[in-house]
């Protein structure tokens, strides 16, 4: 197999990969599938693996292995790749009240798209997006799929806070908020479940590979919702 990656030493204890490729769903299956593949051989000296669209950033132990050895193992790992066996993706579907006071900025969306609100909504649910990777706070999903209809730039001025399950548009993609932080990306809706919850045994609700959905709800299953996963009690809707 053709090797794809370009690799570069990263200080003195990681190694950037880097392909050449599209930001696409095939790309992102290489991605997460060979940093699984680099995440399963800690014991060989590698230790935390962090992905962005088209690059993985392996950490590895230099009083274990040399730069050259390092290098030689991810290259055996991406030789055997194997795309018939990635893994098939989850689906989690995002309910989401959408704006008010839980998506200021739903109004201005849509006049900067030149459409209703309403339309906003609309297309914003109706689609797929998938999670590329995770990143800025803990939790928070970088998500494309969006359609264009939609795209709208940063705010000028980010916000000094923005609560948490807060659901944003920024450019071409949408993403939430996990955490309580401040932030630039127009918010449209909240969504009343955890994202990240750093007491559960599985911190994260939402992982680089994953399939979302975004449900509109009504104020009433909002606060519901809400009770339920503050009493422990929500099932989130996840599908294989």
């Amino acid at each position: 197999m053709k090797l794809d990656f370009r690799y570069k030493a990263a200080g003195d204890s990681a190694i950037l990969m880097e392909l050449d490729a599209g930001i696409d769903e095939k790309t992102n299956k290489r991605i997460t599938h060979l940093s699984k593949l680099i995440e399963d051989k800690a014991e060989e000296g590698f230790g935390e693996v962090i992905i962005g669209y088209r690059s993985i950033l392996v950490q590895y132990n230099p009083l274990r292995l040399s730069y050259q050895q390092a290098v030689e193992l991810l290259k055996y790992l991406e030789t055997n790749n194997d795309s018939n066996k990635y893994e098939k993706r989850r689906h989690i579907e995002i309910p989401v009240l959408y704006g008010g006071e839980h998506g200021p900025d739903l109004e201005s969306v849509a006049t900067y798209n030149n459409l209703s609100p309403k339309e906003v909504i609309s297309i914003h649910s109706a689609a797929s997006y998938l999670v590329y990777f995770m990143g800025f706070t803990p939790g928070f999903p970088f998500m494309g799929g969006m359609s264009k209809r939609i795209a709208t730039p940063r705010l000028e001025n980010p916000r000094i806070s923005i609560p948490s399950g807060s659901v944003g548009i920024a450019n071409n993609q949408t993403g939430i908020y996990p955490v309580e932080s401040p932030g630039g990306w127009r918010l449209i809706g909240q969504t009343p479940i955890r994202l990240y919850d750093w007491q559960a045994n599985q911190p994260f609700l939402l992982h680089a590979g994953d399939k979302v959905t975004f449900k509109e709800i009504q104020i009433d299953e909002f606060n519901e919702i809400k009770e339920q996963v503050e009493d422990g009690k929500y099932i989130p809707v996840i599908k294989n």
